[in-house]
């Protein structure tokens, strides 16, 4: 045994652990920028619970509130979670929280850091001077420079999205996210106000008049004959009229895209209707439903007053709106999924997953620290025990989100993070039943660790909801159970192959086995049995997807890059076990070809689509980080490999010339 060696790998492990864990603590740990509101007082348990359950349509499909308010605040914020101080209380706001007070309480939500801003010199672009260290801003601090910002806006649509500096796409996207949130403001702001009703001679008055709009809209006929003669006779519309119809033309606006709540009668009518255009519906008499759309706002402008009665007063609107709302729902059948997916996001599935793989992750140190000692053994069990439970909670969450989506588990670039961590589990967990040598079992929880945190920091950084519906090419549940999920396993068997490939290296290249050959022959035999089922999977999946394009888009094959890359895992797959069985890969070459295989894997998963081209263009994402420390991984293992083989060969020589007889070394 080399024990300095294994301790050098035991420190290299820790340290790897160690940034590991700061980056999961970093990615679940709200940012420290704390806002002072003074007045402001939590939400009280109860009307949480009420809004929680209200359906609402977001990204094309149903949804609950609290849903919809989770990924709208990580959008904006970059968190789902924030604090505010009031009177040197610390109170931590939760994203359906957060909504609330947009709706609600606009007075505390606008003094909220709500906005993440990367540079700085966004805000100098826009006139707003920047703060100290401070990387989130309310809008009230984002508002001096408000239209200055959307004037930006406009401007930089005119150049093509590849031209665009990272500044300009920042401004962009900062004024679609305050134009979100101001959407968020005006939701209840019409309702909880009313409108200012002029004198007809139109004399200022000093308490003014105010209308609810429930009421105006039961004018529409009045206020539409009215304009009806003035374009007839060519006078103009009352000062009244135009004040009035000004106030509701603003108002509509202001919340016609913020949040669709009300189910349509038609059931043949997918698109649900916000409040604003139930207002200019009936306004503008292009409705059959005039008397439910009034109706409707009534339900919003009570919830909207009944804060300034009491919290109480306002659950009991809320409750009239939601019992409204779910009853058309159900009859839609539209509300089947709401609580399933509401219970979804009350238990951080993949949190837990990352915390039983972590723990199997630090036991899996003390296994291999242990050699094959009796503490080696004991240990095997808990790594068992904590890498089947995390195993436990990544597949749960994985099988509830299927049956919300109704569809198969994978269908976007996060479905498959999830997929392929539980598939390397299970792949690796065969293996190790099958050879019993422990080294398999180690990587289980190393695996774990690092796919569940990427789906974790990818989720973050996408800041999207992806269950959403897929585009139309890829609803197609067969497809999707056949193809995508075999291309998928096929992805989960080359990151398998390439594992067992860097604990060969690790292993002989450190002298870790203590020259085992029978462990060798055992990693060996897993890695061709591996690449084999690699082969197979991507096979099968490859003909499928050139079946489905050609019954997508008419043709078997396009050289698309999609297609390319599954291609390639298949070629490469071949190459090693012709090379294996000809002979020019011994033991060393093909585990450092398995290694190679990680690279070619990543690729056809993770890298085509920061190429911006192809048919596949509903994977296209930014940045490509994560896959540089793949590729940077397997150069560094490839490389070790290679020096240690050199040095292994050379000793080999020297060792037959001092014993005066040839030995055949081992090549690669």
């Amino acid at each position: 045994m080399n024990q300095p060696a294994r301790w050098i790998l035991f420190g290299l492990g820790l340290l790897a652990f160690v940034a590991t864990l700061t980056l999961a603590v970093r990615n679940a740990t709200p940012p420290e920028e704390i806002r002072m509101i003074e007045g402001y007082q939590p939400w009280e348990k109860e009307t949480l619970e009420i809004a929680d359950t209200i359906p609402v349509q977001d990204g094309g499909r149903i949804k609950p509130l609290s849903t919809y308010a989770s990924f709208t605040m990580l959008r904006l914020y970059g968190a789902r979670s924030m604090k505010v101080d009031c009177d040197g209380e610390k109170i931590r706001i939760k994203p359906l929280e957060w909504m609330l007070d947009a709706f609600l309480r606009p007075q505390y939500s606008i003094k909220m850091a709500s906005f993440r801003i990367e540079d700085s010199e966004l805000l100098r672009a826009i006139g707003v001077e920047p703060g100290e260290r401070r990387d989130r801003y309310s809008y009230e601090d984002l508002e001096p420079g408000r239209d200055r910002l959307f004037e930006l806006s406009r401007s930089y649509e005119a150049i093509d999205a590849d031209k665009r500096t990272p500044v300009e796409k920042q401004i962009m996207a900062l004024a679609y996210n305050v134009q979100l949130y101001e959407q968020l403001l005006g939701t209840f702001a019409m309702a909880r106000s009313g409108l200012v009703m002029q004198s007809l001679g139109g004399e200022a008055e000093e308490q003014p008049r105010r209308a609810d709009v429930s009421a105006v809209m039961e004018t529409a006929s009045v206020i539409q004959g009215v304009l009806e003669r003035s374009r007839t006779d060519g006078t103009p519309i009352p000062q009244h009229v135009q004040h009035l119809l000004g106030q509701l033309i603003d108002g509509s606006n202001a919340s016609k895209y913020g949040l669709f709540i009300f189910p349509p009668a038609n059931p043949e009518d997918t698109h649900w209707l916000s409040p604003g255009e139930r207002v200019m519906n009936v306004m503008q008499m292009t409705t059959r439903e005039q008397e439910r759309s009034i109706e409707d706002i009534k339900l919003i402008e009570g919830a909207g007053r009944a804060l300034a009665v009491s919290e109480a007063e306002l659950r009991s609107s809320l409750n009239a709106l939601k019992n409204e709302v779910v009853a058309r729902a159900e009859a839609r059948d539209e509300y089947r999924s709401v609580p399933l997916e509401s219970d979804y996001y009350k238990i951080n599935w993949f949190v837990y997953a990352l915390v039983f793989f972590m723990i199997g992750t630090v036991l899996t140190i003390g296994m291999w620290m242990s050699g094959h000692s009796l503490a080696a053994r004991l240990l095997a069990w808990p790594v068992w025990l904590f890498t089947l439970t995390g195993l436990v909670f990544t597949i749960i969450p994985i099988v509830k989100r299927c049956i919300i989506m109704e569809r198969p588990p994978v269908g976007n670039l996060y479905d498959t993070i999830i997929f392929i961590a539980a598939a390397v589990i299970i792949f690796g967990a065969l293996v190790e039943l099958m050879t019993k040598r422990r080294f398999a079992l180690g990587m289980l929880p190393i695996a774990g660790t690092m796919l569940i945190l990427l789906a974790r920091m990818f989720e973050v950084g996408d800041a999207k909801d992806h269950m959403d519906p897929l585009i139309a090419v890829l609803r197609s549940n067969y497809w999707l159970t056949t193809h995508v999920i075999i291309i998928t396993l096929g992805y989960a068997g080359g990151l398998v192959c390439a594992l067992l490939g860097m604990i060969y290296v690790a292993l002989r290249g450190l002298r870790l086995d203590g020259g085992d050959k029978s462990l060798r022959r055992s990693l060996t035999r897993a890695v061709y049995g591996m690449v084999c089922v690699t082969l197979f999977l991507s096979l099968v999946g490859t003909v499928l997807g050139g079946i489905w394009a050609n019954d997508s888009w008419g043709r078997f094959w396009g050289w698309d890059p999609k297609e390319n890359g599954a291609l390639m895992i298949v070629l490469a797959c071949l190459a090693i076990l012709h090379a294996r069985l000809g002979g020019f890969l011994k033991e060393w070459g093909i585990h450092l070809a398995a290694i190679a295989l990680a690279a070619i894997v990543t690729f056809s998963w993770w890298g085509v689509n920061l190429l911006a081209t192809g048919l596949h263009s509903y994977g296209f994402i930014e940045g490509g980080q994560y896959i540089s420390l793949v590729y940077g991984l397997v150069a560094v293992f490839i490389g070790f490999g290679l020096i240690a083989a050199l040095i292994e060969k050379q000793a080999g020589v020297r060792a037959s010339e001092e014993g005066g007889k040839v030995v055949q070394a081992d090549g690669l």
